[in-house]
């Protein structure tokens, strides 16, 4: 199975490159998502359950469908957004510093987080992109081959055409090396 890619720059399109591939068909790719993705700080317990993918799939496919009609310059289906905002209603895990070892403050939840709880914030994260003219202006499609994830550029002169310099970015490298190889050496 493909090593998920948190290179979105926020939850909500890290969560729609999630399913871009493979989805997250199962709860232990779930259960890493929802770790990697920032949700939880690391050692937090998470009970995700079998009971978790449907929502989590649902709001999957309602967020790509909302990038889809940003980049399209389309409007939002207001179902979509309505499930949107109802989504983004629950309150979201409370976070809390404690000292860790050394005394250094570390984040963690003031208790395990439920799904609603989570999927509160991955909505949230969403409501802020698409209500922030300058954050939904961002939005790029990876111009690399076959990948097709989105991704918000923040970098200098909004000029970022992977999704990932280290994965597509290093393969169009690549690719644009052995064109320029193989020209080298053919006869002509």
């Amino acid at each position: 199975m493909e090593a998920l890619r948190f290179d979105g720059g926020r939850v909500c399109l890290d969560l729609v490159a999630a399913g871009a591939e493979q989805g997250l068909p199962s709860v232990g790719r779930l259960r890493a998502w929802v770790y990697g993705a920032g949700l939880v700080p690391d050692g937090t317990p998470v009970g995700v359950a079998e009971g978790w993918l449907a929502p989590f799939g649902e709001l999957r496919a309602r967020l790509e469908r909302m990038v889809e009609a940003e980049l399209a310059a389309h409007r939002q289906e207001p179902a979509d957004v309505a499930a949107l905002n109802a989504a983004a209603r629950p309150a979201t895990p409370a976070p809390a510093a404690v000292a860790g070892e050394g005394g250094a403050l570390r984040r963690v939840l003031a208790g395990e987080p439920r799904c609603e709880e989570l999927l509160a914030a991955v909505a949230r994260d969403a409501v802020d992109l698409f209500t922030d003219p300058v954050a939904r202006s961002r939005l790029r499609r990876c111009a690399g081959r076959n990948c097709g994830l989105v991704y918000l550029d923040t970098s200098r002169g909004r000029r970022r055409r992977w999704c990932s310099s280290e994965v597509c970015g290093n393969r169009e490298r690549v690719a644009r090396h052995r064109r320029r190889s193989t020209r080298e050496v053919s006869p002509g």
